[in-house]
């Protein structure tokens, strides 16, 4: 008896020391090895969509891109540790109040989710998201989690990253978009697979024009990123 618990002991703490270390491991490899593939395009694709992608470092993609996607996703990028406290609370009283679970992700919660996890808004893949939020706040630089995030994330059907996005949607690298199309890029990211950068609604091109002058102005909040180019 005494031997089969010290087998369960063992290992319950094997089982806890590989969830601390596994995940810590792979955070410091993808500090400086591309992230090849993600959850998300392994199950778009797995829906038919296929996958369109190209890595790029981050000083070929485009500074009004980098500030653009701070703009409208996270303002407080440079200056949080991976939360956003304010926008927490108000998404956690939303949810009491009797929405859904969303909101309050800072671009490093959602270049976590993007990384390790599937889509899902429950408590237990929120509660992941925040772990390895930590992991990657400690492992990674700004610019690192900002390049990352580019590279990964998902701009329409099949299309992840900048310069796939780039491509497909205004025909040029992810280091050539104006102003404009960077900002375009950046609204629609909250929902790409409806909205269109290459095709925006009244809503889409309303936002852009936000974005973009928001973009043009971050001051101490762009303290992490390139300067805007000077018109």
């Amino acid at each position: 008896m005494a031997t089969q618990k010290r087998r369960w002991l063992r290992w319950v703490w094997g089982t806890c020391v590989t969830l601390l270390l596994l995940p810590a491991a792979i955070t410091l490899i993808f500090a400086v090895v591309p992230v090849p593939l993600t959850p998300l395009m392994l199950i778009r694709s797995f829906e038919g969509a296929g996958i369109r992608k190209q890595w790029v470092p981050l000083d070929q993609i485009s500074i009004d891109l980098q500030r653009s996607v701070v703009a409208s996703e996270d303002m407080g990028f440079c200056k949080h540790y991976g939360f956003d406290q304010a926008a927490l609370e108000k998404a956690w009283e939303s949810y009491e109040q009797g929405g859904k679970l969303r909101g309050g992700s800072t671009i490093t919660m959602q270049t976590a989710k993007n990384v390790f996890l599937w889509p899902d808004r429950t408590f237990v893949r929120k509660g992941l998201e925040a772990w390895l939020t930590l992991y990657i706040e400690t492992l990674w630089s700004k610019q690192r989690t900002l390049e990352v995030y580019l590279n990964i994330v998902e701009w329409g059907s099949g299309v992840y990253g900048a310069e796939a996005a780039a491509q497909f949607h205004f025909g040029k690298s992810a280091a050539a978009l104006s102003s404009k199309e960077a900002a375009l890029l950046a609204t629609v990211l909250p929902n790409p697979r409806r909205m269109s950068a290459s095709k925006p609604g009244p809503y889409v091109r309303t936002q852009a024009e936000t974005v973009e002058y928001r973009a043009a102005r971050l001051g101490e909040y762009g303290d992490c990123l390139p300067k805007p180019k000077k018109p």
